[in-house]
């Protein structure tokens, strides 16, 4: 499946979720689809790019990392469905947009955590998705330098 219709799933999926539990096992598969996505860049994406992409796999690891991993049913992971990546700006975008979504809804968790584990889990999720989402927007800010350039030239 193409990234686009991956990040649409997961907002959706998202934004349906009200359980606390649900809704940092959304922010585990967001951080997950965003090291693939930062991962298939570094390998085969535009080459200004592939430095800033290995970085955002490495955050996104970590994003995974801060957070329980959730429970998932054999062919639930929506990151090993990446087969790939499309228009690399929209695939950005829209990521860009996830995990701003994915800090939000955290935010709400760790307002609401009635133990301090549970708080803190929240606040290093928050973190590394804000991490995460700075660095596709600085692909995004690299995307539009190169075609500025191309259109120049």
């Amino acid at each position: 499946m193409d990234a686009v219709r991956l990040i649409g799933a997961s907002r959706r999926a998202l934004m349906g979720s009200g359980d606390a539990l649900v809704i940092m096992a959304e922010a585990w598969q967001a951080q997950a689809l965003a090291q693939a996505i930062g991962s298939r860049l570094a390998v085969s994406g535009p080459p200004e790019l592939r430095g800033e992409a290995l970085g955002l796999t490495e955050l996104a690891g970590r994003g995974c990392g801060v957070l329980d991993p959730p429970l998932l049913e054999s062919g639930r992971l929506r990151a090993a469905q990446l087969t790939e990546l499309g228009d690399a700006r929209r695939a950005l975008l829209d990521l860009g947009g996830l995990l701003g979504e994915v800090g939000i809804a955290l935010v709400g968790i760790a307002c609401a955590a009635d133990d301090e584990a549970t708080y803190w889990q929240c606040m290093e999720a928050i973190d590394a998705a804000d991490e995460s989402r700075d660095r596709v927007l600085e692909m995004l800010r690299r995307l539009a330098v190169r075609d500025q350039g191309a259109a120049a030239g």
